[in-house]
């Protein structure tokens, strides 16, 4: 699922496993109540252990963004295999957040 973690001036939630409609809404709560409280610069979305992806993640990734837009903040998502940048990039989410290897 997620784990959350603050450094200096930013959060970042370590994804695990499948990012699909059954579990994307329990990781945007959490991320999004910690990032509300923590208001950090820089939202970190950790995909290194990421086994599956369906739209629900570039949904969760674009309502990220949305977020720290909100509080000031940006989104980077980071370890993200292939496949998966594959797809972000197909969605546009390139465009939108900092996408690294």
């Amino acid at each position: 699922m997620v784990k959350l973690e603050e450094k200096e001036n930013g959060l970042t939630a370590y994804l695990s496993g499948d990012i699909d409609h059954h579990t994307a809404g329990e990781i945007r709560e959490l991320i999004d109540s910690k990032a509300e409280q923590v208001r950090p610069q820089t939202l970190n979305l950790d995909f290194k252990d990421v086994t599956f992806m369906d739209s629900s993640g570039i949904g969760l990734v674009m309502g990220r963004y949305k977020l720290m837009q909100s509080l000031g903040g940006k989104v980077a998502v980071t370890n993200v295999s292939a496949h998966i940048r594959k797809v972000m990039i197909l969605a546009g989410l390139d465009k939108l957040v900092v996408i690294k290897k």
